[in-house]
């Protein structure tokens, strides 16, 4: 009850405030009423009929009609729907009503376009139209008895992030539902060689949380076309936020199986204690000026220039006002939704640098009533200038004030590699100098640490995570050019064995770093997009998953699998706290130019091993380093794994690390 309380405080009395301190808001409570109840969109009772409420507060009329068909074809009727409380306009229709349906508003004299209602649940195809559809009654079988996985800490947590597509668009997958939402329920698939593809990769390396790109209904895929290799999205145009994508359906025309078929995904993965993270993209929209925001409530879903126009954080054309009540409202109806039809895990907010603190406050309390283990992360960037001061906006200085949310720390991602945007500047792998702050400032999972010179960090300059479990620890995503393409435009004249070394020694860095640690799948195997840098909307052929790579690199992949499962066993690379980073971390002083020595001590987090010595070279050049003298035993040499000894190792006051290589050393 006292969240229930806190969700109610978060949700409707700050936004009274706020509204009670801008006298110069253009959206006045007095206007744009706030509904604070339950039941926008299509709800149904136990009778099976079916009750729509539409929140419209300056519409004159509001009419709903009725359709056969997902598109094309006539109305089959036309309701008034009737003024209700708050803003909101309500319409029920007895049980048995089927068909699709639209909602039409009219403000200020003039009839606005027919649109989808921003709560529809079910769509038709491409989303114009919505069904009139009950989702609960479109479930695989025994889905109400789906559980979670048992949580861990959120440091034990392991990201693999893909596109449904990619991960089984290949030719040589050997899955048969390939780029739908089935092929991630198929389990034996293999590929070339054998090698295990699909669900039983993922199995197979090791992760706990996989993070699906786009889910929801989006703009860029026409459904009503045959499946084509070459017309591809990453999704990141939404349309309708409460729905499944209907491309990754085996049959997008009917409502029920996009919804049937996503839920049967879900049910799959958390059968084989893999949870699942939906990308939800709140910061814009694929089209502000046609979408049912703009057609129902002309202006107040968007932030605006002075002159009128939309404002632009987001490099997409337009940018939510999460921070006005009822845009707040439908962003945490959301996530809640998803959470509680679809069972979904965790939640990654696309731009989350975009939106207001108080509305990922809100989010967070939300999805605490549902269960305390859902994951919540995000970007904590914005793409441009917002009317929103950055003091209000969910960036990464303000991770501090959002407790168990955390954020990309992209000060280890560009010290790694290099910078994401100069795409041939190399990183701390592959010895450019500088950026040992930058690294450290990563291993510590952007917490405060002693011994850390934070002007020498470069982009924040101060701690921003107050836990580790508010810091995603990576080096590559979707976004830019993947790891191999970054690495090999960044180092040309290197040779393919050289540049393995930097690959593997990147995600060591990574895997052995405090905080959460995230896998673009693919990695594990070289995946490359053939050098493309931003490959939203090319072809399968460049971002499809290549499981002859899995063939080709299997010693890599083992390496990774085996690194996955060296993090797993040791909890002293996941400690759960800002305190026990500091008092159990250790920089080793003196450390070469172009490297970097640290130890974790004293059993830290319990582990088995007293002391853990970790050392990174990342110039091409053997490197001593200065190691506690000592007896050691070597557990990770450069792309050799094994917890049990590599060999002893003697250090009379240094050790030597090769070029481009890690070496993990325990007593």
């Amino acid at each position: 009850m006292t969240r229930l309380l806190l969700l109610f405080f978060v949700l409707t009395t700050l936004p009274f405030a706020h509204a009670q301190k801008s006298k110069a808001d253009p959206f006045s409570q007095n206007q744009y009423p706030v509904y604070n109840g339950p039941g926008l969109g299509l709800t149904f009772d136990r009778t099976g009929r079916g009750t729509l409420r539409v929140w419209a507060p300056t519409a004159e009329a509001l009419h709903l009609r009725l359709y056969a068909a997902g598109q094309g074809g006539p109305a089959t009727a036309t309701h008034a729907m009737q003024r209700s409380t708050a803003g909101t306009w309500t319409l029920a229709l007895p049980a048995g009503t089927t068909g699709f349906y639209t909602v039409q508003a009219t403000i200020a004299g003039k009839a606005m376009a027919e649109v989808c209602e921003p709560y529809a649940r079910a769509v038709g195809v491409n989303g114009h139209r919505a069904a009139w559809l009950d989702p609960a009654t479109a479930a695989p079988t025994s889905w109400a008895d789906d559980l979670r996985p048992k949580p861990g800490a959120p440091t034990d947590i392991v990201v693999g992030e893909g596109s449904v597509r990619d991960l089984s668009a290949a030719p040589t997958s050997g899955i048969q539902h390939k780029s739908k939402y089935l092929g991630l329920t198929e389990l034996g698939t293999t590929g070339p060689s054998g090698v295990r593809t699909g669900l039983g990769h993922l199995l197979e390396l090791g992760i706990t949380h996989v993070h699906l790109l786009p889910t929801y209904d989006f703009a860029a895929i026409d459904e009503s076309l045959p499946p084509s290799s070459t017309r591809y999205s990453w999704g990141y145009d939404p349309v309708n936020y409460f729905v499944p994508e209907g491309s990754y359906a085996t049959d997008a025309l009917d409502p029920a199986v996009r919804i049937r078929e996503y839920k049967q995904l879900v049910q799959t993965l958390h059968d084989h204690q893999l949870r699942v993270i939906s990308d939800v993209v709140f910061n814009h929209v694929a089209d502000a000026g046609t979408s049912a925001f703009e057609q129902l409530v002309p202006g107040y879903y968007f932030r605006h220039n002075a002159d009128g126009s939309y404002s632009n954080a987001t490099a997409c054309g337009n940018e939510v006002a999460s921070e006005r009540p009822m845009v707040r409202k439908l962003i945490v109806d959301c996530v809640s939704y998803w959470a509680r039809e679809y069972h979904v895990d965790g939640f990654r907010f696309d731009l989350m640098g975009v939106l207001d603190l108080e509305t990922m406050r809100a989010v967070r309390v939300a999805l605490d009533q549902q269960d305390h283990s859902i994951f919540v992360y995000g970007e904590g960037w914005a793409a441009g200038p917002s009317p929103l001061p950055e003091a209000q906006r969910a960036v990464k200085a303000n991770v501090s004030k959002l407790p168990r949310i955390a954020a990309f720390g992209d000060e280890l991602r560009d010290g790694v590699k290099g910078h994401y945007a100069h795409q041939a500047e190399g990183g701390f792998a592959g010895g450019q100098p500088g950026l040992e702050e930058s690294v450290k400032f990563g291993i510590v999972a952007a917490t405060q640490h002693l011994q850390l010179d934070y002007a020498k960090v470069n982009y924040s300059k101060a701690p921003w995570a107050s836990q580790p479990s508010q810091a995603i620890s990576y080096v590559s995503c979707h976004d830019d050019r993947i790891l191999w393409d970054k690495l090999a435009v960044a180092h040309p004249t290197l040779s393919e064995a050289d540049l393995i070394k930097l690959d593997v020694l990147s995600n060591t860095i990574v895997f052995t770093s405090q905080g959460v640690p995230f896998l673009p799948l693919g990695d594990e195997f070289l995946r490359t997009k053939k050098g493309a840098s931003n490959s939203y909307n090319l072809p399968d052929s460049i971002n499809q998953l290549d499981w002859a790579r899995k063939a080709k690199y299997r010693p890599v992949f083992n390496f990774y699998r085996q690194l996955l499962a060296l993090r797993k066993a040791h909890p002293a690379f996941r400690l759960p706290s800002q305190e026990l980073i500091a008092q159990h971390l250790k920089f080793l002083p003196g450390t070469p130019a172009g490297t970097i020595g640290y130890q974790l001590v004293e059993h830290a987090g319990g582990d088995t091993w007293q002391t853990i010595t970790v050392l990174f070279n990342g110039t091409g050049q053997a490197a001593s380093l200065p190691v506690p003298i000592g007896k050691y035993s070597a557990v990770l040499r450069g792309m050799e794994i094994n917890q049990h000894g590599l060999g002893p190792i003697m250090s009379s006051g240094t050790v030597e690390v090769p070029g481009y290589s890690a070496l993990v050393l325990v007593q």
